[in-house]
């Protein structure tokens, strides 16, 4: 079934980046900041970016804003406990992006890559900051041009399940939705999102669902298959 797929949507998160979102072991969110060149006091710092994350996790996982999900400059702007010039409001979103970037690990680069020879990859991922890291990411570990089409949630605030950015990514690649299939990490986002958009899904990452085309250990476990 999947063979006969023309293009392959995937998750990120989960899917073939790891240890992103490191909020909640991080005790200093200061020292990156200053390495940025930033220059407010270590405490405020860290209740700056603590207040911001969880403005966002409250409303990520609120149905209500899943098409118009705040930005991280957003979420500053109206937590943060003093007013911010645009020069330190930029950095203080660097340093957040910096803590919500993962890794891509060099098993998964191949992984896409022998995925990219038998179809056409598509990209939808859901990420609170500016996209600029990610996709220095991308060029870094020399997957951006495996990509046919990727959508970054924080370019326009809407984030899965809502079907939007799946039919965004088709149409930029091309297909139609039976000649796609989704593979992600979670039931409740890729899935349903892929459900929304009327896409097949399949789920990696131990994930399981009834409704799942099929389930996977890993995206490795299934680009060996494939």
């Amino acid at each position: 079934m999947i063979c006969q797929k023309k293009a392959l949507l995937l998750d990120m998160n989960g899917t073939f980046m790891f240890g992103e979102d490191r909020f909640g072991d991080v005790e200093d969110f200061s020292i990156h900041y200053r390495q940025l060149g930033g220059t407010l006091p270590r405490e405020d710092v860290n209740q700056i970016i603590r207040l911001a994350y969880a403005f966002l996790g409250t409303r990520y996982t609120d149905p209500r804003y899943k098409h118009t999900f705040p930005s991280v400059a957003d979420a500053i702007r109206r937590t943060s406990p003093q007013l911010l010039d645009n020069d330190e409001l930029k950095t203080v979103v660097n340093t957040f992006a910096y803590h919500e970037l993962g890794t891509v690990p060099p098993q998964y680069v191949i992984a896409l890559n022998r995925l990219h020879d038998r179809f056409l990859l598509g990209a939808v991922i859901d990420i609170w900051s500016p996209k600029s890291l990610w996709l220095e990411t991308f060029e870094h570990t020399q997957i951006a041009s495996l990509f046919s089409a990727i959508s970054f949630s924080s370019d326009h605030g809407i984030v899965k399940p809502s079907p939007e950015p799946f039919k965004k990514v088709l149409a930029e690649i091309g297909v139609s939705q039976k000649e796609a299939i989704m593979v992600g990490d979670s039931p409740q986002r890729d899935l349903g999102g892929a459900q929304n958009a009327g896409i097949d899904c399949v789920l990696v990452g131990g994930a399981k669902h009834p409704d799942a085309l099929a389930c996977y250990n890993s995206l490795l476990e299934l680009s060996d298959i494939l």
